[in-house]
């Protein structure tokens, strides 16, 4: 008798997962390019999307992704791996920037985002090297004003690497979210006041910056 209630407690446990996770395939009919050039390539072995930045978009932390449809996220999971690369014409401030647009509203004038800056978690100075990680809200906080009003409250370090497939995991709930780097057990940067508040939910995309050649692939969102 036990064990067919354990039984039927586990198949009860994987209809649930199946029911409110969504993996989404990364199909050309599913993404929409937003002031981004994207198409779909392999690479190391994996089907990923490749993303780069309109050099027309001059601003840094803009919205500059892969907006995916069909999701509308407010608190859970969000999980993929992402790797990027260096541009040949890349300025010599470009960092690999590359990460996650989530809750971005219907028409991509606002959403939060946590990135990261590859070439920075390896550098010589260690002023860079804490930051790597970055959190930053569409359209009133970027990453400068958050940086001169809250020094290293919204950045961190961890490892990580260009041209390697870093698996970045944010989970968010309310007003806050946790991103953790490569299956770590520990958050890598813990933000406890989203600034587009607990309420905000929308579209998932995959963000890039200047000098950028971004690739996002196995991407999983499961909402709670």
């Amino acid at each position: 008798m036990r064990s067919i209630v354990l039984l039927t407690i586990s198949c009860l446990l994987l209809l649930a997962t199946n029911l409110y996770s969504q993996e989404a395939r990364l199909d050309k009919s599913k993404l929409e390019p937003v002031q981004v050039a994207m198409s779909i390539e392999k690479l190391m072995g994996k089907e990923a999307v490749r993303v780069v930045k309109d050099a027309a978009v001059r601003e840094f932390d803009e919205p500059t992704f892969v907006r995916i449809r069909g999701i509308d996220f407010r608190d859970g999971t969000v999980e993929m791996k992402v790797l990027s690369r260096l541009l040949k014409d890349a300025p010599d401030f470009a960092r690999g920037f590359i990460g996650v647009a989530f809750r971005i509203n219907d028409s991509n004038t606002a959403f939060e985002s946590i990135y990261i800056r590859p070439t920075n978690a390896r550098a010589d100075d260690q002023v860079r090297r804490n930051h790597s990680i970055q959190y930053f809200a569409y359209p009133d906080h970027k990453f400068d004003r958050l940086r001169k009003e809250s020094p290293e409250r919204y950045e961190s370090y961890s490892d990580m690497a260009l041209n390697e497939w870093i698996t970045m995991k944010i989970v968010v709930s309310g007003q806050e979210a946790r991103l953790y780097l490569n299956n770590n057990r520990q958050p890598s940067l813990v933000v406890n006041d989203l600034k587009m508040g607990a309420d905000a939910s929308g579209a998932i995309g995959l963000w890039v910056d200047v000098g950028t050649e971004g690739f996002f692939t196995d991407l999983k969102v499961y909402p709670n």
